[in-house]
């Protein structure tokens, strides 16, 4: 389940209250769900019925509970909860996150790209398709400044998000950007052309830019974690084919003690937590070409490589030493391909490769 999915359902529940006349309020046109602010506070939250509360005339945890009862027992969602003043708190079922990677992998390159149904397909698979030699220099030319080698790239790096985001690849504008002293062409031959353009993307439009001496090969440089961690989920994939096993959407956690009578324990904490950043990408892709803001597409890639590396470390993919492919090990490595995708996808939109190898 998407937080898009999550909110549609939401908002059906207050339809159905307002209907039913458990609340009387207007509906609004649509219901924000986000991440928690900290763990332990389910998979995502929502302050509808804080927002609800005044022009229905009730407190909120009353709303609250109105909207908890309609939303109990929903599939895809195992629970809901709420918290402090009246937030509702959801915790996904385990069926919600097998839906997500069955949908990732469906979509393929197209997942969080409304564009992609429209591009060639030598674009679609290209690790790089958009070298620094199709980007401005940032050179003054014609007698005029140049734009800056910051400024060349967000600007084509936002043509593209928006293009992905549905906006047909029109920038309302490019933010104000503090420069950087390099054109693009020295900082290219200085650092390579992934490591230029992440260090030029990476900070917020009001943030300087921090240019390296040379570009560091270890896990301490953002942009090589997640180029990383693509590689990463690419080698588990070839090493699972030379076992004799392809990926199959499932549950993830281990297998339940005999006579419990489920075939998986639930999913730990890191999977929901890989599954939540693997559903926001859409959005995070809208929101970045709304506020023009490349650098929330890299932030959500390195949260995304690091909860894949925290959950790759508590639910291994691959079977060790002697022990057979079992359909957790199957389930495990769809997860696996599914961020993969997202990796690729997002890195794609930045105009930096995402090696099969590293």
């Amino acid at each position: 389940m998407t937080p898009a999915e999550l909110s549609r359902t939401v908002l059906r529940s207050v339809r159905g209250a307002v209907e039913e006349r458990e609340l009387s309020v207007p509906v609004p046109a649509r219901i924000v769900v986000q991440p928690p602010p900290r763990p332990g506070c389910g998979d995502y939250a929502s302050n509808v019925a804080l927002q609800l509360a005044k022009p229905a005339g009730r407190p909120a945890r009353e709303v609250a509970e109105i909207l908890r009862k309609r939303l109990a027992g929903t599939p895809g969602i195992d629970r809901v909860e709420i918290a402090g003043p009246g937030f509702l708190n959801f915790t996904l079922g385990d069926g919600a996150l097998v839906a997500l990677v069955r949908d990732v992998l469906a979509q393929g390159t197209a997942y969080g790209d409304r564009s992609a149904g429209n591009r060639p397909v030598a674009d679609l698979v290209s690790a790089d398709p958009a070298p620094v030699g199709r980007v401005s220099t940032g050179r003054a030319s014609a007698g005029r400044p140049g734009p800056g080698a910051r400024a060349a790239v967000v600007g084509e790096v936002l043509e593209r998000i928006g293009a992905a985001a549905g906006r047909n690849g029109r920038a309302d504008g490019h933010p104000a950007l503090v420069p950087v002293p390099d054109d693009l062409a020295t900082l290219t031959a200085r650092l390579g052309t992934d490591e230029a353009r992440w260090i030029l993307l990476r900070p917020a439009a009001h943030d300087p830019v921090r240019v390296p001496e040379r570009p560091v090969q270890r896990e301490s440089n953002p942009r090589f974690r997640v180029q990383y961690a693509h590689a990463r989920t690419r080698a588990l994939v070839r090493n699972a084919a030379d076992l004799g096993f392809l990926s199959e959407p499932g549950g993830v956690g281990a297998p339940a003690a005999a006579g419990s009578g489920a075939e998986f324990r639930p999913a730990p904490a890191s999977a929901h937590a890989l599954h939540t950043l693997l559903a926001g990408h859409p959005s995070v892709v809208e929101a970045a070409a709304r506020l023009r803001a490349p650098d929330r597409l890299v932030r959500h890639l390195e949260a995304t490589a690091d909860a894949f590396f925290r959950w790759h470390d508590d639910c291994p993919p691959l079977p060790v030493g002697e022990q057979k492919p079992l359909a957790v090990h199957r389930a495990r490595l769809a997860l696996a391909e599914a961020a993969g995708t997202v990796l690729a996808n997002g890195l794609r939109l930045l105009g930096i490769s995402a090696p099969e190898h590293l």
